[in-house]
C-alpha cells in the first residue's frame, strides 16, 4: 500500500500548523462519569490519540437542556470544565491540537432526562420516529415543544458561554454540532422546521439560529478558531429537506463570510449530492467524513475534494491510527459491543502496534 503523502502532511488551520490532514472525528462513547463530566478514562483516551492532525471531541452538551443520552460529557459546569482541563493537557502534552464539539440535541431527548421533567425543544413540535435510550430502557420520542421567540437568545446565549468554558478548558477551538439531526440541523431542515417566524420558512430564516451562535461565538474564540460541521443528507431520526442543495449552500456561503477554520460535513445519504459545490461556497478548509480510507482519503485531498479527511471508528480502534497509515499496517477490527459501554474496554485497550 502506498504512502499516504498529502494526507500526512502539515496544513495550516487557523492560527494553527497541523501535523497532519487526518482529523479525528466526533465520536459519542458515553462514558463520563459523575455529573456528566469527563474521567480519567477519557484522559487516556484522547492522549492516545493526539497523533491526529486534530481532534473533534465526542459532543458534549451546552447546557442541562441540550443534554440526550446518558453519561455524554457536559461543558457548562465547572466540574465538567476540570475534566475537560485534563484532556487538553494531555492532548497538548502529545504537541497535539483539539477542538470541542458543543452540542444540543433539541428534540432528540426525553422528559425523563430533561431539567424538572420538561419536554425537549425543537424549532417545532414535531416528533422523530423510533426510541430513544433513557435510563429506565427505551422510550419513545416525545413530540417537542417548540421554542417561543423570546427563548431563542437564551439558546444562543447558552452557546457562547459553552465556548468561554471551552476556552478555560484549554481547547484550541470549538466546533458547532449542526449536523445529524441534532438543534441546529432541526432549525436548517424544513422538514423539522414548520415556523412562522424570523427563524423560519425561507432559507435565509432558517440559517438565522447558526448565524446568530457563530456571531456570538467569535469574540470569544475568534473566527479562525471555530468550525462547523453539517450533514446535508444524512438520513438519521426523520430528517429531510425540500432542497438540501439550496439550503446547505445557503448555509456554507453565509458561514464562508466569516472566516472560520473550517467546515465539516458529513458525506453520506444521497450519492448524487455535490459536495464540492459547499466546499467552494464556503472557501476555506473543508473536512470530509464519510467511511473514508488512507487512499480515498489521499485520492480526495490530491484532486481538491478535501483539504483535510475525518476518521470515526478507524480512530476508534487504532490509536495509532497515523502510524499505520505511513507503514502500510493493517488496522485493529472496531468492536460495536464497546462503542457505548465498556469503560476501558473498547476505549482505551485497543493495541498499538508497538504493543503487538
Amino acid at each position: 500500500m502506498p504512502v499516504p503523502k498529502t494526507l500526512l502532511s502539515p496544513i495550516q488551520l487557523g492560527p494553527y500548523t497541523l501535523r497532519n490532514r487526518a482529523v479525528m472525528s466526533p465520536l459519542t462513547r458515553s462514558r463520563a462519569g459523575e455529573g456528566d463530566a469527563p474521567t480519567s478514562l477519557a484522559v487516556e483516551y484522547y492522549r492516545q490519540r493526539a497523533t491526529a492532525g486534530l481532534i473533534i471531541t465526542e459532543g458534549s452538551q451546552i447546557s442541562a437542556q441540550g443534554k440526550g443520552y446518558p453519561r455524554t460529557p457536559g461543558i457548562f459546569s465547572d466540574a465538567q470544565v476540570a475534566g475537560w482541563e485534563k484532556v487538553t493537557q494531555a492532548v497538548h502534552a502529545e504537541g497535539g491540537r483539539i477542538f470541542l464539539q458543543l452540542w444540543h440535541v433539541g428534540r432528540l431527548s426525553h422528559s425523563t432526562i430533561q431539567p424538572d421533567g420538561g419536554l425537549p425543544v425543537a424549532p417545532s413540535a414535531i416528533a422523530p420516529e423510533g426510541e430513544i435510550y433513557t435510563a429506565t430502557g427505551l422510550q419513545p420520542y416525545e413530540t417537542p415543544r417548540a421554542l417561543g421567540l423570546e427563548e431563542i437568545p437564551g439558546v444562543v446565549e447558552d452557546f457562547r458561554r459553552a465556548a468561554e468554558n471551552a476556552k478555560r478548558a484549554g481547547f484550541d477551538g470549538v466546533e458547532l454540532h449542526g449536523a445529524n439531526g441534532y438543534l441546529i440541523d432541526q432549525f436548517l431542515r424544513d422538514g423539522t422546521n414548520k415556523r412562522t417566524d424570523a427563524y423560519g420558512g425561507p432559507v435565509e430564516n432558517r440559517v438565522r439560529f447558526l448565524k446568530e451562535i457563530v456571531e456570538a461565538i467569535i469574540p470569544v474564540f475568534g473566527a479562525n478558531r471555530i468550525g462547523v460541521r453539517l450533514s446535508p443528507t444524512i438520513p438519521v431520526f426523520s430528517m429531510s429537506d425540500s432542497n438540501p442543495a439550496a439550503t446547505f449552500g445557503h448555509a456554507a456561503t453565509m458561514l464562508g463570510l466569516y472566516g472560520l477554520a473550517y467546515l465539516h460535513v458529513v458525506q453520506i445519504g444521497d450519492p448524487d449530492f455535490d459536495y464540492t459545490a459547499l466546499k467552494w461556497a464556503f472557501g476555506g478548509p473543508y473536512i470530509a467524513n464519510g467511511g473514508f480510507d488512507a487512499d480515498s482519503a489521499e485520492a480526495a485531498i490530491t484532486a481538491g475534494a478535501a483539504d483535510l479527511v475525518a476518521f470515526g471508528t478507524k480512530f476508534l480502534a487504532n490509536p495509532d491510527l497515523i502510524e499505520r497509515f505511513r507503514h502500510g499496517a493493517p488496522l485493529n477490527d472496531p468492536d460495536p459491543a464497546t462503542f457505548y459501554q465498556g469503560e476501558a474496554l473498547g476505549y482505551t485497550d485497543y493495541p498499538t502496534l508497538a504493543a503487538r
